[in-house]
């Protein structure tokens, strides 16, 4: 009897084992941030479409707030939130400023696990980063200067955004002089508090997205202590019609000249979206493996495994660059975190596939 329960449990240990090394098999390494880190902006061609005389000015707004609260933890705003709305601009004929609250140089979370070309060519950019060290005081921005505004996300926007009088005077004379205001993630903050001069809240009766509260409390749980308030409250609270779309995927609000993207992954597309409501056409730009994955999820979320792995099998055959199978594998074990086993394993049959086209 012994030696039969000892083998029934190497067994199982052994497949175990396998399991795990056959499911690790499926991710693959991270990137080469030592060669990506070596980027320039003369590296991207994108940037070469640029037409040649400026279309105007936009203004990239991004937070001062370097502490989360009375937490003690760093904060700031999202690289990527502002790297890659700014070549987008930029490659559409647009100069972009940059300003803060605070002016200066402002303080800035950077995520090595999603960056890419654009967002270490950023960082490369001497004129970027010459904007970025002299930040423009948001309270000395006039709005006759641009076209649209943009703000960029991240949680110290929650704190210096939305109550921050400059702000709401900067918004509230662009929405007038029917300007394009623009916001992903947490930057949709600068809007919730914005009344206009007929005593109505900006946002009344407008169609907006923002980081949801689903997003943020599985993140964050004890994001109402820590935060004033949670984004996705005070906008309903203010008489916004709320969208939001599936967590940690593309989801972006057009209301006239309001733009609001729901997370970073609704960045590229709001950059875009407000490149088309100032009037132009978007320059070509080839989708990058993440927004490939976005895409792929979303063909998931909405229509299914069948039509998912028609998706996949689509991108596979496009011969441009594969999903990124970390981001995909990251959404499975999001799934497994919130008790969806379903899902999971539906996302591990995406990672198989999407590795059998790799290796083809």
């Amino acid at each position: 009897m012994g030696k039969k329960l000892l083998l029934s449990f190497s067994i199982l240990v052994l497949s175990l084992v396998g399991t795990g090394l056959w499911l690790k098999g499926l991710i693959p390494p991270p990137q080469n941030h030592s060669v990506l880190a070596q980027m320039l902006p003369a590296d991207l061609d994108y940037l070469l479409q640029r037409p040649a005389e400026s279309r105007g000015k936009i203004l990239a707004v991004v937070t001062s707030t370097g502490t989360m609260g009375n937490s003690g933890k760093a904060t700031g705003y999202e690289l990527t939130e502002l790297s890659r709305p700014y070549y987008v601009f930029t490659a559409n004929g647009f100069d972009v400023d940059i300003a803060s609250p605070a002016g200066g140089e402002p303080p800035v979370v950077i995520d090595k696990d999603d960056m890419g070309p654009f967002d270490y060519a950023f960082l490369n950019d001497p004129e970027a980063q010459r904007k970025l060290a002299n930040s423009i005081l948001v309270e000395q921005a006039s709005a006759a200067d641009y076209h649209a505004v943009f703000f960029v996300g991240g949680k110290g926007a929650m704190y210096d955004f939305p109550d921050n009088p400059a702000i709401q005077r900067l918004v509230r004379d662009l929405y007038d002089g029917g300007r394009v205001i623009g916001a992903v993630c947490h930057g949709p903050a600068a809007l919730a508090n914005v009344t206009l001069a007929n005593g109505e809240a900006l946002v009344a009766g407008q169609r907006v997205t923002g980081f949801t509260n689903d997003e943020e409390l599985f993140l964050i749980p004890d994001a109402p202590q820590l935060f004033p308030f949670l984004l996705e409250d005070r906008l309903r609270d203010r008489g916004a019609i709320f969208e939001p779309g599936p967590a940690y995927l593309k989801q972006i609000s057009i209301h006239g000249q309001l733009l609001t993207g729901q997370n970073p992954w609704s960045t590229w597309a709001v950059a875009e979206a407000m490149v088309e409501a100032l009037g132009y056409t978007p320059v070509p730009r080839a989708a990058t493996p993440a927004e490939k994955t976005v895409e792929l999820l979303l063909a998931y979320e909405q229509q299914g495994l069948a039509l998912a792995e028609k998706k996949l099998q689509q991108i596979a055959t496009q011969g441009e660059a594969h999903i990124d199978r970390r981001l995909l594998a990251m959404h499975g074990i999001v799934a497994i975190m919130r008790g969806d086993w379903g899902k999971s394993l539906d996302i591990t049959r995406l990672l198989a596939q999407a590795k059998k086209h790799e290796t083809r």
